[in-house]
């Protein structure tokens, strides 16, 4: 299906709503160019000029994403397919190829900038925000089942040793994993102390 569509119509309102139709989209996904308004002529008759409108659908978010990526890895010489599943309120995107760990970074510091950079270029000028979430090759959910397990572990030796544990530093993300990973737990608890980008969890007992 073509992304635009030119309509007649005895007016520039019925001409719209019919590139709508075919186009099965809704007014505020298009752009509309009006390209002649039409004439009612003579007692609405004679010499009457039915109006004529061209109507372009906009790139989704989605769309959008995959190309800034794809032009992306294509200037980093990285062979990668981007597939994306774009839902109202977020974009999930999943990347996958060989030697794709250059995109993920040392503890994923790559991947969420990556991430930040894409979700800029999907929200710009867009009143209603779209969360965008990449993953690669399934890594955040092996990053978070590995740090879940660590978090456990950790939660252990503090109650054996009865000694707070400090943590690396970590990015939102993943401090916010070892935060929900223990949030029930009956002995210990979690706070997160420093800067950005230096904050780390700390893990005590109640």
């Amino acid at each position: 299906m073509p992304n635009y569509i030119e309509k007649s119509a005895k007016s520039v309102q019925e001409a719209i709503d019919a590139a709508l139709i075919e186009l099965n989209a809704n007014r505020e996904n298009v752009e509309v160019e009006i390209l002649d308004e039409g004439a009612k002529g003579i007692f609405g008759l004679i010499g009457s000029k039915q109006a004529r409108v061209r109507v372009t659908l906009k790139e989704t978010g989605g769309e959008k994403a995959k190309k800034f990526l794809l032009d992306l890895f294509s200037k980093m010489k990285v062979n990668a397919d981007v597939s994306v599943e774009e839902k109202d309120d977020s974009i999930l995107i999943k990347i996958e190829g060989e030697d794709i760990g250059i995109v993920i970074g040392r503890r994923g510091e790559t991947l969420d900038s990556l991430q930040y950079l894409t979700s800029l270029v999907v929200n710009k000028s867009k009143e209603n925000y779209k969360r965008v979430v990449i993953d690669i090759e399934n890594y955040r959910q092996k990053r978070e089942e590995t740090l879940v397990k660590l978090a456990n572990k950790l939660a252990d030796r503090v109650m054996k040793y009865k000694k707070n544990i400090t943590l690396e530093p970590m990015n939102p993300y993943e401090r916010r994993v070892i935060h929900s990973s223990l949030q029930n737990h009956k002995y210990v608890q979690t706070y997160s102390v420093g800067d950005e980008p230096n904050r780390k969890v700390i893990i005590t007992l109640k």
